[in-house]
């Protein structure tokens, strides 16, 4: 028991360890080192449909300013589900972090995992233990079949085609998709989408001249923000992201709707780039200038009436 309790607590410091370098990753060459970040309107943590240049469909957001509403767990037949107790709760999510953090701290102090929390009352420390045990699978449950409701509607949501040809290759046509959590599906056409075009190209352009000014006239202010917390974290490691030759290869849209005065685009994108990191030397320390690399995303767009497209969120494809 106390190795299997180290191991946990190696887990967990590594995990802290290599958070931000993960999240670092590959910085701008992708919009955001390989994260998805930004917001969508009410549909920020709603997975956009999957497409042809997309069939696997979108990775989740994991950095976004829209705060995201709890959702309760469907309860089951036959069950009454205690106050304070849902999958989630604050109760619940309370009660497990202060058990969990006094197992740590009798780690560290030497007594045990569980050591911490019991010392000498040893009875009370094992009904401590079976509670855990038995709050654990009873949430983990809860998740199986909260996952098991959901899939149904989303598996069924998959099978009707969204979107409409590929974007470098159709731009004549006009059209939309609406998954229903919105306004009314908005019509995109040829000159949206060379919009669209435009916009990852001067994106990554000015991502490589660390060039604010003109990304702020790309993009909403939250994207900057996190466009500037990349490029500031490249200064002090001593080192800078460009890139270069940035080609669509296909694009087509995943759907598009309206809500609160502003129109949303999701557009599936598959491009080349050159993507390459050097030191303050010049010297290549990632990626390769001789060859391009291939990066598949959606960028979602979002314009105010009567306004131009700016770029408010990039999920990474799956």
């Amino acid at each position: 028991m106390r190795g299997f309790s180290w191991l946990l607590v190696g887990v967990a410091v590594l995990g802290l360890a290599l958070a931000p370098g993960l999240a670092l990753a590959r910085a701008g060459s992708s919009g955001g080192g390989g994260a998805s970040m930004g917001s969508r309107g009410s549909r920020t943590y709603m997975a956009p449909p999957s497409t042809t240049t997309s069939p696997s469909g979108a990775l989740p957001m994991q950095r976004s300013l829209t705060p995201q509403a709890p959702a309760p767990a469907p309860a089951m037949p036959g069950t009454r589900q205690a106050p304070g107790m849902a999958p989630g709760s604050s109760f619940l999510s309370g009660l497990m972090g202060g058990l969990i953090g006094a197992g740590i701290g009798g780690l560290l102090f030497g007594h045990g995992f569980f050591g911490g929390m019991h010392g000498g009352m040893g009875f009370l420390g094992l009904l401590i233990q079976v509670f855990i045990v038995v709050m654990v699978v009873r949430w983990i449950w809860r998740r199986l079949m909260t996952r098991s409701v959901v899939a149904g509607p989303a598996a069924m949501a998959r099978e009707v085609p969204a979107g409409i040809g590929p974007m470098p290759m159709d731009r004549g046509s006009a059209g939309g998709s609406n998954n229903g959590a919105a306004g009314p599906a908005v019509a995109i056409g040829a000159a949206d989408y060379g919009a669209f075009e435009q916009t990852l190209q001067k994106v990554q352009e000015a991502w490589s001249r660390q060039d604010l000014a003109a990304l702020q006239t790309l993009a909403t202010p939250e994207m900057v923000g996190y466009f500037a917390e990349q490029l500031a974290d490249q200064a002090s490691r001593g080192v800078r992201n460009s890139v270069s030759g940035v080609r669509l290869l296909q694009g087509d849209l995943a759907e598009s709707w309206s809500e609160e005065g502003r129109d949303y685009a999701t557009v599936a994108m598959r491009y080349t780039l050159v993507d390459v990191t050097r030191d303050a030397a010049g010297r290549v320390v990632e990626g390769n200038p001789e060859r391009p690399v291939e990066v598949v995303e959606y960028w979602t767009f979002l314009r105010a009436r009567g306004g131009h497209w700016l770029l408010s969120a990039i999920q990474q494809a799956r």
